[in-house]
């Protein structure tokens, strides 16, 4: 159950995260929000292999902590990507006339 309401809670800061980080004109709504909820959900899983309990409050901040900033990461990542290759294309649409 608690897997449950820490990926929701990811989901939620992933959602913050579109409106924190530059960029979002680049990428889709829900980049962001999934990415967030998958990267709490799984760092929450690593966390249980690694000995931690369900009722620590270490698995909740590292998890929550993580989650979001994996999402700032890909959202920074897409937005460069997407600026790059916007670029490229402009140039080689002006260089074919």
């Amino acid at each position: 159950m608690e897997l449950l309401f820490v990926t929701i809670i990811g989901a939620a800061l992933g959602l913050a995260v579109r409106y924190i980080v530059p960029g979002r004109d680049t990428h889709g709504l829900l980049v962001t929000m999934v990415v967030g909820a998958a990267a709490t959900a799984a760092t929450w899983v690593l966390l249980l292999w690694l000995g931690f309990t369900f009722d620590g409050g270490w698995i909740w901040v590292l998890s929550l902590v993580i989650g979001p900033l994996v999402a700032a990461g890909i959202a920074w990542m897409l937005h460069r990507r997407r600026a790059d290759a916007d670029a490229a294309l402009l140039q080689r649409l002006l260089g074919a006339r």
